[in-house]
């Protein structure tokens, strides 16, 4: 917690870079594993600056949300429909993501990048970023299958999705595990000083077709 308190500004910057274009290339996938066109995204991965100084992630997102789940859609935490299973499925992933925080013996409340005081997991929210297309596309196959009630099919195949197993680095291992994994890699790079995050590997098409289903 000490070195996570006194990290430089520069180093937090790098990492929230990479965490940006990790989403963004996680965002790019899920939209190629539907048929969607995705260059759009590969190019903005490749925009992001240090700190993502020029919010590369919210042009990312105004060019992706409307593809994934159609064009009126808008992405509103306080709307029903398809919102509330994102905030169902985010609220796991953001449970998940605190514990790997804890486990990595680091404070919750000082995060990377978001840092609004009333936050009390602003490093989870940093973390689990490049996860959040996962539930995404979650949803959307939730969505297609099934529609947009929140029912108990819909529960338990967001809640089954933090134990799917991610590609990261050279193996495999479940979703929850994976968060861990990123968590105790920003420990490590906040105490040395040099940046190695354990960030996953955007998966193929069969895994992302078989979300939530």
């Amino acid at each position: 917690m000490r070195a996570q308190w006194e990290a430089s500004r520069p180093l937090m910057k790098r990492a929230w870079k990479q965490i940006v274009v990790s989403k963004i290339r996680m965002q790019e996938q899920v939209l190629a594993c539907a048929g969607l066109p995705s260059a759009r995204l590969k190019q903005l991965a490749g925009k992001v600056t240090s700190g993502d100084s020029s919010n590369v992630e919210a042009q990312a997102a105004r060019f992706y949300w409307p593809l994934l789940m159609g064009i009126d859609f808008r992405r509103d935490s306080d709307s029903s429909g398809s919102n509330s299973l994102l905030n169902y499925g985010y609220t796991i992933l953001r449970s998940a993501a605190s514990r790997a925080v804890v486990a990595a013996g680091l404070h919750p409340t000082i995060g990377i990048h978001h840092s609004n005081r009333g936050n009390a997991f602003a490093l989870s929210d940093d973390i689990m970023e490049p996860f959040r297309p996962l539930v995404d596309c979650c949803v959307r196959n939730i969505v297609h299958d099934q529609g947009t009630e929140v029912n108990t099919n819909a529960k338990m195949a967001l809640t089954r999705l933090i134990a799917v197993d991610l590609p990261v680095e050279d193996s495999t291992t479940p979703l929850s595990l994976a968060l861990v994994r990123l968590a105790a890699s920003l420990g490590r790079s906040l105490e040395s000083g040099e940046l190695q995050l354990a960030l996953p590997t955007t998966p193929g098409p069969v895994f992302l077709s078989s979300l939530g289903r």
